[in-house]
């Protein structure tokens, strides 16, 4: 019997993957969010909005005013990435519209609604 049967080797603090403390969106989505959000705020329709980092997931929740409960919430899921997607569009009710893996994709739903209201 050898010495590493008796001890094995402990992972070091380097080779361990890191676990995060809390997710964020990154500078990418968040200039891709920001810009719909923009535009929907110029078309009259949100105005209003909040970001909230927690450890399963990080949310952007839009308003149409201040004190309501949000009409629509961005939800980043990483543990869902290879499930069901990593974006969710969660409406005032709960329910889920629309999900999928690329963050572009998922907000075309709300694209639909600033045609509309320009119209």
């Amino acid at each position: 019997m050898t010495i590493e049967h008796l001890y094995p080797k402990q992972p070091t603090q380097q080779s361990r993957p890191k676990i995060p403390q809390q997710v964020a969106f990154d500078r990418r989505e968040l200039s891709v969010i920001m810009s719909l959000y923009g535009r929907m705020v110029a078309a009259g329709e949100w105005r209003d909005y909040g970001m909230s980092s927690l450890k399963e997931m990080a949310v952007f929740s839009i308003f149409r005013r201040t004190a309501e409960n949000p009409l629509y919430r961005i939800e980043k899921h990483p543990k869902l990435r290879h499930k069901q997607g990593l974006y969710a569009i969660v409406g005032m009710d709960g329910q889920v519209i629309k999900r999928g893996r690329d963050l572009k994709t998922v907000l075309y739903v709300l694209e639909r609604k600033l045609i509309r209201a320009i119209d």
